[in-house]
Parts: C-alpha cells; structure tokens; sequence
C-alpha cells in the first residue's frame, strides 16, 4: 500500500467520494489509486476552473466536501477563482494538489512555485504533507478543516509521499465538533430590539436559515411582529417556489438597495453578513443600511441557525401555527409573444421549472426578474455564484447535477460568463448530467455597460466599446455546444424559446438554449 491508496481510503471512510480532477505528472500515483477504488467517483474538467466550480456545486447542494484533484501550483491558480467563490459560500472542499517530489523542489524546476502562498488567501487551512507517514493524519485533518468555516481545505501532496510506502491505518471516521448552543442572552436582546422597532425591523437569512424548514420560522415571525425577511445580495442557496415563505433578495445597485433598507432601525443577520456595495462609487455610502440602523447577529455561520430562530419565535411568543406569508399563484400576466426579450424570458422559465428543479443563476444583469418570479414557481432551489468572480455558473450547474441525480438543473447563464468556463459542458455531456442551459445573448458585458454609468462615463467611445462588447465575431453558442457535445438549438422570439424549453424539459440529458436578446 502506498501513500496515495492510503489518502483514497482516509477519504471514502469519510464519505468523500466524489474527485471533480484535472491531474497532471505529479498526480499520477494517486489517479492509480483512484483507479483502484471504483466507490470513489472521478469526473473529468477540462479546465480547472471546472473542477473547483463543480466541487462548489456539489457542496452546496450536499451539505458535504468533494475533493478536487489540482496540478501543482498553475493548476491551483487556474482554480482559484472559483475557490474565492466556493469560499464565500461558506461550504466544505479538499484541495488535493500535487506537487514534485520533496527532494526535487531543490532543482527549481519549471513548475516548481509557492502553492502555500498560492492557496491561502483562498483557504482557511492549507498544509503540506510531511511524508507517506503523514497522509492519513493530514487527510483526517482536511476532512475536519473543510467542515469549520468557512470551509476550504488545501493539502499539498509531494509525488514522493503519494508513491512511498505506507501502513494500513484504522479509518474511523473523523468526529467533528457540536455546533455551539443559542445563545439566550442573544436571543432575549434581539427580541427586544424587535418589540422596540414595531414594523421597522428585518431579518437577513443565509445557508440552512434560507433553508424550507427555517425560513417557515422566519415566515412566522415575520408575519406576527411584521418583520421583514431578506436574502443576501449574492444567494449561496434558497429553497424557494410556491408554498415557501420568500424572502426579499437585496439588490445589487446601491440605490435600491438603500430604498429597500431605508425604513429599517434593526436588521438582524441569521448566517449572514451585513449588506454592503459591491464597490465604491465616487459620492455614494458603502454601508447598505442607513445611518443609526442597528445589526445585530442573531446566529452565525456555523452555528444552529434553525434553532436560534426557532428560540426567537419562542421568546417572541409567536405561534407555531401562525399562518405564513407564503406565494401562491403567478401574477396574472399574459404569455409573452414576439420578440424575446430578458423580463419574457425570467417569466417562461419560472413558469416551465419543474418540482424539485435546481436554478444556477449567473445572468448577472438580463434574469434580475427571474428570483422575484420564482417565489410562484414550483418548489426548486435557487443558487448564484457567491463571490462575483464570474465563471461559476456553468461548472456550478454541473457538479449540482452530480450531487443530485434525478432531479433537473436549470443554468441561468450570461454569454460573457459563460465563455470563462465552457468547457464545462464537455463534462456535462460525458457524464450525460441532466442539465439544461440558457444563454442571455446579448453580446455584450452588460454589467459592464451599466459601471460606466455608475461611474460617471455616458458616452462611451470605440476603445470602451471594443473592451466592452461581444460581437465582430459574436458568439456562436449553438456551434460552441455541439462541439462539447451537448445538443442546442438558438431562439429569437418568445414562442421558440417556450418550445424549446418545453422540450428540453421534458426530457433528460444536457441541452443549451441560446437565447438572443
């Protein structure tokens, strides 16, 4: 047995059995080691990038790490950005990066670099193992490492560790901490901030608060103390659709977030952080909440926020059997027709989504409707990319699918964003993941387009534009698709794009719209 079989076998025994990998010469002990586990599920990315995203993915809709199986230190750094994104979700990954031999780094090879500077900033625990010795106590260690906030484990493996010889060593599985009791003395001060601020009061869930069975408590208290309940700006996860309390998503720009907030003297966070702009802007605040509003942190990432709501409810002497704000039927609103267009397309998906359907939004700017249509879709879950570095959704869509067979993906995606991470689609064909992508087509960085215009900039000339602008060649998705192997096929109006979605699904299997707008 060798270093790498015994690193497998650290990670199985811990119910780590999906390798989202892109592996290189230093890897090839461990991949021989993968080989010889067929309970360990190894998915190909093209791109690293892929794999860390897919690895986000899986998380989020588990509740439990994947590893990812990286390339030394360029391999890593093809990565990170989606582990920025993974890390501001908060959920659980191992990082497994190959690295030369000990005894090689010396020779300054040309992959040789820093990978522990490399994954830091990105990682809440990175470690380089020590020998063949050392790899079933440095995995139990990661393992324990990607279940504590916020949830990114690193582990450097020496090709020299991976292919040495190693003992057989007892696999229990790696006990993990309680999470730490409500605190009552919380409780007791934020009922009361609550009671002083009749109607000016709101709540902002985040992780397992915006979760079906949480957010029913927050919906209760909500409609007895007429409390407000909001979702973050960037959504990790919510379980969202008819019959669900639905909370309000914070907007992006800063003035309408700050309308939204205006009215608020106590905004109490439950696994959340305060709202903040996404940037500074010449004459505008930072700070979401106006001036004298009052946050206080009911529960933390990390902590049992379903009970601490629950105990919130209590102290609030609020029924369990208070009739919730849920919603129920679409507004009444005709079918679009014509010409397709971004607020036509967000209405026919929420109306085509299936039951129990996953909706990875990266839109950005053209299905900003979709999230407030989705409150009347069927009961889905709803997740963004978390961290604002865009490339997430594809490869999100994708390892959401592997997590959860059998039920239908939906990937909201933006054409710029999009083409960061194509390749993701390739695994969704080879793994035949029953995904279905939209593509916003409007050629064009629109965001982009609108930060000009939050800075000042209205006229823009050739040069912005030509940085700005996806077109002279514009994109070609439905060719893209087709060479990863995924089916596609392009709609222009409204009653092509519902036909299209109406097939797509109805059946299994990857398929992309392009949708031109």
């Amino acid at each position: 047995m060798n270093g790498a079989d015994v690193l497998c076998d650290v990670l199985l025994a811990n119910g780590v059995n999906v390798c989202f990998a892109n592996p290189g010469t230093s890897e090839m002990h461990f991949v021989a080691a993968l080989d010889r586990k067929p309970e360990m599920r190894c998915v190909l990315g093209l791109f690293e990038g892929v794999v860390t995203g897919a690895a986000d993915g899986y998380a989020r809709m588990t509740d439990r790490p994947a590893a990812t199986l990286l390339h030394t230190g360029p391999g890593l750094a093809n990565g990170l950005a989606n582990i920025h994104n993974a890390r501001r979700a908060r959920i659980p990954m191992i990082n497994i990066v190959g690295d030369h031999a000990s005894y090689h780094l010396e020779l300054d090879a040309p992959l040789t670099s820093d990978i522990e500077s490399l994954a830091a900033p990105m990682s809440n625990w990175v470690r380089r193992i020590a020998g063949p010795a050392d790899i079933a106590p440095a995995a139990q260690a990661a393992f324990r490492a990607s279940l504590m906030p916020p949830g990114i484990a690193t582990l450097i493996l020496p090709a020299d560790a991976a292919w040495g010889d190693a003992s057989p060593v007892s696999l229990a599985t790696v006990e993990l901490p309680l999470s730490p009791s409500v605190d009552m003395s919380v409780v007791r001060k934020i009922a009361e901030a609550i009671r002083a601020a009749p109607g000016r009061a709101g709540i902002v869930v985040r992780g397992l608060a915006a979760r079906a069975d949480a957010l029913e408590i927050a919906g209760q208290i909500s409609a007895a103390m007429d409390v407000r309940v909001f979702g973050e700006v960037l959504i990790a996860r919510m379980e969202r659709g008819r019959g669900r309390v639905a909370p309000v998503r914070i907007p992006y720009p800063i003035d309408a977030a700050r309308a939204l907030l205006d009215d608020i003297d106590v905004l109490i966070l439950v696994g959340a952080k305060e709202p903040v702009a996404f940037f500074a802007y010449p004459g505008k605040p930072g700070r979401l909440v106006r001036e004298g509003c009052d946050v206080l942190t009911l529960a933390a990432h990390g902590e049992d926020l379903k009970a601490a709501l629950a105990a919130l409810r209590e102290e609030l002497g609020v029924r369990p059997s208070r009739q919730l704000p849920i919603a129920t039927a679409f507004p009444d609103e005709s079918t679009p027709r014509g010409k397709l267009t971004d607020d036509a397309m967000a209405l026919l998906v929420a109306r085509r989504l299936p039951a129990n359907a996953i909706v990875c939004d990266e839109a950005v700017t053209s299905a900003r409707r979709y999230f407030a249509l989705s409150a009347f879709a069927a009961p889905h879950d709803y997740m963004m990319t978390t961290g604002g570095s865009i490339g997430g959704g594809i490869p999100l869509a994708t390892g959401a699918a592997i997590a959860c067979p059998g039920r239908k993906v939906v990937n909201l995606e933006a054409d710029g964003s999009g083409m960061y991470t194509v390749q993701g689609l390739w695994t969704q064909a080879r793994e035949k993941l029953d995904v279905v992508t939209i593509v916003f087509s409007n050629r064009t960085y629109a965001i982009l387009h609108g930060e000009m215009r939050n800075v000042g900039v209205n006229a823009v000339g050739e040069n912005a534009r030509r940085m700005l602008d996806l077109d002279q060649p514009a994109l070609d998705w439905v060719s893209l698709a087709n060479g990863m192997g995924v089916e596609a096929a392009r709609a222009e109006t409204c009653e092509r794009f519902d036909a299209l979605l109406d097939s797509a699904m109805s059946r299994p299997g990857p398929f992309l719209i392009e949708a031109l707008i």
